[in-house]
């Protein structure tokens, strides 16, 4: 061994704990997700932006639905619950209602957000409620068996679309955002960074925030679309995820083979929440007794 040698080898560092340790079930670990998921980035960007906001543990609650994403809430060692498919959003209304101070977030994906819950989103941005939605999207059923989503573009192929997709596929940032969201956000899970600023800057900001990730599921929807692998998902990220802050989100409709815009879209200061009507309400009545 060369004196270079051991001079690197006596400045290594063994690591008896990682940083995220306290926020993470290891006795669940490792996770199902298939190789080449982004679903493992999302999840560490999550965590990592939740030690940076700073908030109280003890009042933070993750909620999640059914589906790949849905496992998220199975990993995190926080308040967490898992719910039926499609009812993440009323079950997340219904605890910020109850406990006002609890700081809400729903991570799922998109079939479950925006298929069988896709009227409890809208309203809930309509009503901006004071809750954050995490949104995996896949473009895809990727739990189970690859069907067909309101996400799928148009011409992609799936297992109940052999020929390509006939069907105009939703904008999820438009629509949230056309229905009243405070914060509106889309980053694929290449865009670490910035993913996790915009996790912490929705978790610590009043009202109805909603990021959309993109990810890789190179099992499901990749092998059928030339993205076999998670790596070759991730290189067409690279190459083609354009960051344009503050475009309209209703030009940022995703295009299958297009250039993916990016970015912080909306970000409204001042709106009042559903909880802050209720308390005018509450206001007003007090005055007519």
């Amino acid at each position: 061994m060369t004196a270079t040698e051991k001079e690197v080898r006596d400045t290594i560092l063994e690591a008896k704990k990682h940083p995220m340790d306290h926020l993470l079930r290891w006795d669940r670990l490792p996770h199902v997700w298939c190789s080449g998921c982004g679903l493992g980035s999302v999840l560490s960007c999550f965590v990592q932006a939740i030690t940076n906001s700073g908030i109280d543990l003890n009042k933070l609650v993750v909620v999640s639905g059914i589906g790949c994403t849905g496992r998220v809430s199975g990993y995190l060692n926080l308040d967490v619950f898992h719910t039926t498919h499609g009812r993440a959003i009323p079950f997340a209304i219904g605890l910020k209602l109850a406990k006002p101070e609890l700081n809400i977030v729903v991570f799922s994906g998109d079939g479950d957000l925006f298929a069988i819950g896709g009227n409890h989103i809208i309203h809930a941005a309509r009503r901006n409620v004071d809750i954050t939605v995490i949104c995996s999207n896949n473009f895809n059923y990727g739990m189970t068996g690859g069907q067909l989503a309101p996400t799928t573009p148009e011409e992609a192929w799936t297992t109940t679309s052999p020929h390509g997709n006939v069907e105009p596929s939703f904008n999820l940032s438009a629509l949230v955002a056309a229905a009243g969201a405070s914060y509106v956000a889309r980053w694929t899970s290449l865009n670490a960074r910035r993913l996790m600023s915009s996790m912490e800057t929705a978790i610590l900001k009043k009202g109805f925030n909603f990021i959309e990730v993109i990810n890789p599921c190179p099992t499901t929807f990749g092998r059928r679309n030339k993205f076999d692998t998670g790596l070759k998902m991730l290189n067409f990220f690279k190459k083609h995820a354009v960051i344009k802050h503050g475009i309209d989100p209703k030009e940022t409709n995703i295009v299958f083979g297009d250039d993916l815009i990016v970015g912080e879209f909306v970000d409204k200061k001042g709106l009042l929440t559903l909880a802050d009507r209720l308390a005018l309400i509450a206001k007003k009545a007090q005055k007519k007794r």
